[in-house]
């Protein structure tokens, strides 16, 4: 219910800033969809912070800034810096993995495990942060290359070169 209220606010708020570019539908599509990703045991619950990392990876933001928004959901305060641990990493990362799953594309648990373990190469403590979290995924991880590959589908569908083709 609670996301459902979360999506029909953010929908409603869009369909006011782009008049006619929205359907109706896209709060109800979206749930849906988030449900089939999260809740595949029919339990009518959804994390909050799984479908906030599928929202974030869905939308039109940069990458950078999807990054971001990922490390401020999943990372702990320790002191005086935020960190993110392997077990937020984990959880991040089979998350996001559920959106190519939902269409037959998803890694299995060892793509995870192995991805976890790259991050975190040459790493002794317990936690990273941010700039180290970035820096890895700058550099393409495997198990995430879908998010960097539909963002820059999705950055060239408006482009139109002036050029004529035979």
């Amino acid at each position: 219910q609670q996301i459902s209220r979360m999506l029909m606010k953010l929908f409603q708020r869009a369909r006011s800033e782009k008049p006619g570019q929205v359907d109706p539908r896209a709060a109800e599509f979206t749930l849906s969809l988030l449900v089939a990703m999260y809740d595949r045991s029919g339990t009518g619950y959804v994390k909050t912070r799984s479908a906030a990392a599928a929202l974030i990876s869905l939308s039109g933001d940069t990458l950078l800034a999807k990054y971001r928004a990922f490390f401020q959901f999943y990372a702990v305060p320790d002191g005086k810096d935020t960190l993110i641990t392997r077990s937020a990493l984990r959880s991040l990362l089979t998350d996001l993995n559920q959106i190519p799953a939902i269409v037959g594309e998803g890694c299995t648990l060892s793509c995870v495990e192995i991805a976890i373990h790259d991050c975190f190469h040459g790493v002794l403590n317990a936690a990273i942060v941010e700039e180290k979290f970035l820096s890895w995924l700058r550099s393409e991880p495997a198990v995430l290359l879908w998010l960097p590959t539909c963002y820059r589908l999705s950055a060239t569908e408006m482009v139109s070169h002036q050029a004529r083709c035979r």
